[in-house]
């Protein structure tokens, strides 16, 4: 199923409240051979936890416990050069134009293969592999 990105583990932060969601997500990432660094389910919680682990990929819904924030978070994580930003959310709508910082979305509900070959695409970019080919169910921020 991989894509040959084998050694290539990404250390991820989930931005999710829905706990659930969260550890189906977490079991997920194991599975693909990636590190989760932690959960948060709100933007305080998210932002703290990515200034403490300079996350490579940050998994962010829009829609947290306080509210509309993912999009703050993905603003604040974004700044940090290590850190890629990818939205999941049902609310592809509420993203900003600019995409806050974040290199595109995958819309949920999301499966498992979207999630993989994104995370490869996201690896592919971070290891300055040419540009990869946008994976089906992920939707590029523009430019």
């Amino acid at each position: 199923m991989g894509t040959g990105n084998a050694g290539a583990a990404l250390r991820i932060l989930v931005v999710e409240d829905e706990a659930l969601i969260a550890l189906e997500l977490e079991c997920l990432l194991d599975d693909l051979g990636h590190v989760t660094v932690g959960i948060a389910g709100n933007s305080t919680e998210a932002i703290a936890l990515a200034r403490s682990t300079a996350p490579d990929v940050a998994l962010v819904d829009i829609h947290l416990v306080d509210g509309p924030t993912g999009i703050e978070v993905a603003r604040a994580l974004s700044q940090d050069r290590r850190t890629t930003v990818v939205f999941m959310t049902a609310n592809a709508k509420r993203i900003p134009r600019d995409f806050a910082g974040a290199i595109g979305v995958i819309a949920k509900p999301y499966s498992e293969r979207v999630v993989a070959s994104t995370l490869d695409y996201v690896a592919d970019r971070r290891a300055g592999r040419g540009e990869p080919a946008c994976p089906d169910g992920f939707l590029p921020a523009p430019g």
